[in-house]
C-alpha cells in the first residue's frame, strides 16, 4: 500500500500551482538567480554608487588646510583638486558649475592642532550620492594620513594601521546578501505554506474529509511537511545552478543544501506547531512571522549564524567547525520535529 504522507505531499505540491502568490515569489526568485550578474551590479550602486564605474568629480577647495585636502584628494581615484584663494571664491565656482565645472567645495581649517573641514555637495540632486561617495573617500584619505603623521609625535607608538585594500564590492554582496537571500528565502516560503496549508484545511472543515480515510493526524501533518521542507532545498539547489551560469561559484554545494534543508525542517516545524495552536489563518501568520524574525534575529549575535555560515561555505573560507555548525542545525531541526509529533499526539482531534 502506498504511503500516505506521499500522497498527501504529492497533492500539496499539486496545488501550489493555483497559489499565484508562491509562484510569483518562485518567478522573483528565478529572476533573481538567472540574472545575478546584472542584479548585482545595480544593487551594489544602491550603497556605493562610487564602484560602478569612474565617474569624475572637480572639488573646489579652500582654506588654510588646502595642501593636506588637494594631497588626500590626489590619493583618491576621479577626483580633481582645484585650489581656490579663499572660500567666498570656491563658493562662486561652484554656484556656476556650466562654467567651472566644480561640483562640491571642501573647506579645511587648522585650528588647536586639529583640521576642521566642511563640505558643500548638490542638493537633490542625482549626481549628489556620487559626489558624496567621493567626498567620504577623500575624506578617510586625509584622516589615514594625519594619523600617520601625528603619530611620529607621541610618546608612545600606536598600533600599526593595516594596509590598505582594494576589494571588490561586488564579491562581497555577492556573497554575504545575494546567496543567503536566495537560500533563506524559499526556507521563509515554505514555512509560511505550511501555517496556510494546515490552517485553512481547518478553516474549511477538508482537515476533517482527511481523517476520514486511513490516516492518522500525524500523516496528515508529516505529509504537508514533506512537502514544503522538501521545496526548500529543491530550490536552493536550482539557484545555485543558475548562479553558477552566472559566474558566480560556490564552494560548498552539498553542505548548502544539508545546511537549508536542517533550517527548512526547523522552520517548517514551527510552522506547523503555530497552526495547530492557532486556529485562525490571519494570527497563526502572525505568529509564525514574528517567530521566524525572533528565531533568525536571535542567531545574528552569534559568530556562526546561518547567514555568516553560508556566506563562508560558499565562498570556501569555512573553517573546520563549519560541517559541526550545520551538524548542529541537523539536530536542531530534527529536535523541533520530534517536538511537533508529540504536540500532534496531544492535540484533541475534536477541536479540529
Amino acid at each position: 500500500m502506498r504511503d500516505p504522507r506521499a500522497t498527501i505531499a504529492k497533492r500539496e505540491l499539486s496545488t501550489l500551482r493555483k497559489e499565484k502568490t508562491i509562484v510569483l515569489a518562485l518567478v522573483l526568485q528565478v529572476f533573481i538567480a538567472a540574472f545575478s550578474s546584472f542584479l548585482v551590479v545595480g544593487l551594489v550602486s544602491l550603497y556605493d554608487p562610487g564602484q560602478t564605474g569612474e565617474y569624475g568629480v572637480d572639488v573646489a577647495i579652500a582654506g588654510d588646510a588646502s595642501e593636506e585636502l588637494v594631497q588626500a584628494a590626489t590619493d583618491v581615484s576621479g577626483v580633481n583638486p582645484t585650489v581656490y584663494s579663499d572660500e567666498s571664491a570656491a563658493m562662486r565656482a561652484f554656484e556656476s558649475p556650466s562654467k567651472t565645472g566644480i561640483d562640491a567645495v571642501l573647506v579645511g581649517e587648522s585650528r588647536d592642532g586639529r583640521v576642521f573641514v566642511s563640505a558643500t555637495v548638490p542638493d537633490s540632486n542625482v549626481q549628489t550620492t556620487v559626489v558624496v561617495v567621493q567626498l567620504r573617500d577623500v575624506l578617510r584619505s586625509l584622516e589615514r594620513s594625519e594619523r600617520i603623521e601625528r603619530a611620529e609625535s607621541l610618546e608612545t607608538l600606536p598600533v600599526q594601521l593595516p594596509p590598505e585594500t582594494q576589494s571588490s564590492p561586488y564579491y562581497g554582496f555577492t556573497y554575504t546578501v545575494l546567496v543567503p537571500l536566495l537560500l533563506f528565502l524559499p526556507v521563509f516560503i515554505s514555512g509560511s505554506l505550511t501555517v496556510d496549508s494546515l490552517t485553512e484545511e481547518r478553516e474549511r472543515g477538508t482537515l476533517e474529509l482527511l481523517r476520514v480515510a486511513p490516516v492518522s493526524l500525524r500523516e496528515i501533518v508529516d505529509g504537508k511537511l514533506l512537502a514544503a521542507t522538501a521545496l526548500a532545498p529543491a530550490q536552493a539547489a536550482l539557484w545555485l545552478v543558475l548562479l553558477g551560469f552566472n559566474g558566480t561559484r560556490v564552494a560548498s554545494p552539498v553542505m548548502l543544501l544539508v545546511l537549508v534543508a536542517a533550517l527548512s525542517t526547523l522552520v517548517c516545524s514551527l510552522a506547523a506547531a503555530t497552526a495547530l495552536l492557532s486556529p485562525d489563518r490571519r494570527s497563526a501568520q502572525f505568529l509564525y512571522s514574528i517567530g521566524v524574525l525572533f528565531v533568525f534575529g536571535g542567531t545574528t549575535l552569534f559568530p556562526n549564524n546561518p547567514v555568516n555560515t553560508a556566506a563562508r561555505l560558499a565562498i570556501g573560507s569555512a573553517d573546520a567547525s563549519a560541517p559541526f555548525v550545520v551538524a548542529a542545525y541537523a539536530v536542531g531541526g530534527i529536535g523541533i520535529y520530534v517536538a511537533l509529533r508529540y504536540l500532534v499526539g496531544d492535540v484533541n482531534a475534536n477541536a479540529l
